[in-house]
């Protein structure tokens, strides 16, 4: 597989750092998990994560899978030395705690690029390592509110900001470390030497907002969702009711995709209009559009639009979307020897393809290993376990 030989060391918990050291898991890197014994990864737990298939919590097992388990109390000597050993044989170590943490333990990238200077140190946080946000405290929906973005979350006909569902801001993080990750062990090969990734779940949000910003570079103003584009402005980029209260969503403004519905729908008035730009001239095609799908139900709209060009989709659940035939082809949903669920791999290769390793690290339960590997004696992994240290 693409990353086999890379090992990564991976203190990060809940999901930026997870998801991002998971795909490395995927596509054969050595992922290391290193946990405190006194709080280990929270998703471990179902009190935090309710939703349990199998032994372990979804959350858990679609994050954590194919790593192994290494308990250090970081605020032990010993154990920091355990740390810096591992870092000599290390090519990646990541890290999301709060700014200022890293240094503070001993252990940001200054001190371990001295014990390594091959090593490639990833940092992900809410806002970043410099600016005056640093230090604040935040998970997605805050990151997302900073960002702009939670304020457009709200139907054009009214309402509040709505909370988005998926961590955007966390997910993003996770992929665009994982790029710059890449990128730097990339460069190292031809410079030897590694590199530092600072990445925000706040700056991640910013970068994925081109379609957004017009208004806010042109104009510096907020958008009015009814005037735009992106946020209901748009007659064919909107989400319509249905007669059994379901709705399906219309994707694509292209003149084409355009054409073929109204024509389809003996309007042909509203094809011009709705061609050109956002905003009034699209409000009449709106309103007939609102009452003509709520004449029909969802299958009979996926009937009529069977056939037909144009860009559109049901508003699916969570349960049908990770139901359909498409997910299950495309290996998005897998399954374990158990028949527990997993989220397949969705950088797909043909040569040397990501392969999902089901299994589940306990906590610590590669401890002994792992010391072993890097040349601790029997003895001295039982000293370690005296001090507590392990």
């Amino acid at each position: 597989m693409k990353l086999d030989g890379l090992r990564v060391l991976d203190l990060s918990l809940f999901l930026p750092g997870p998801a991002m050291t998971t795909m490395m898991a995927d596509h054969g890197a050595d992922v290391i998990k290193v946990e405190n014994p006194a709080a280990p990864e929270p998703t471990r737990f179902k009190q935090f994560f309710p939703w349990v298939q199998g032994d372990s919590t979804v959350m858990f097992r679609v994050t954590q899978r194919g790593k192994r388990s290494l308990t250090l109390n970081l605020k032990s000597p010993e154990a920091k030395d355990v740390l810096y050993r591992l870092v000599e044989f290390a090519d990646v170590f990541v890290e999301a705690f709060r700014p200022g943490v890293m240094k503070r333990l001993g252990l940001d990238y200054d001190t371990l690029k001295a014990i390594n200077p091959r090593l490639v140190y990833a940092s992900l946080s809410a806002f970043g390592q410099t600016g005056p946000w640093r230090d604040r405290p935040a998970h997605d929906t805050a990151a997302v509110a900073a960002a702009g973005v939670l304020s457009l979350s709200r139907s054009p006909e009214g309402g509040g900001p709505a909370m988005i569902g998926v961590a955007i801001s966390d997910m993003l993080a996770s992929q665009l470390a994982f790029i710059g990750v890449l990128m730097a062990l990339y460069r190292r090969q031809a410079t030897g030497k590694g590199d530092y990734v600072d990445v925000s779940m706040f700056e991640s949000v910013l970068a994925a907002s081109p379609n957004i910003v017009g208004p806010a570079f042109a104009g510096s103003k907020a958008p009015n969702p009814l005037e735009e584009r992106s946020h209901g402005g748009n007659a064919m980029l909107n989400i319509y009711e249905l007669k059994d209260g379901t709705h399906l969503a219309l994707g694509g403004g292209e003149h084409k995709f355009v054409e073929e519905l109204f024509k389809g729908l003996g309007r042909p008035e509203f094809i011009q209009p709705v061609t050109g730009p956002a905003g009034r001239g699209h409000w009449p095609a709106i309103e007939f559009l609102r009452a003509e799908f709520r004449k029909k139900t969802r299958a009979e709209w996926e009937q009529w639009f069977q056939g037909r060009d144009i860009c559109w989709m049901p508003v699916y659940d969570l349960s049908e979307a990770w139901n359909s035939s498409h997910v299950r082809e495309r290996e998005m949903r897998v399954k374990d020897a158990a028949g527990n669920d997993h989220i397949g791999v969705a950088v797909k290769f043909s040569e040397e393809p990501g392969r999902v390793d089901f299994s589940l690290p306990k906590v610590g339960e590669h401890t002994d290993d792992i010391l072993r590997s890097i040349g601790y004696s029997a003895e001295q992994i039982v000293a370690l376990r005296a001090a507590k240290a392990v």
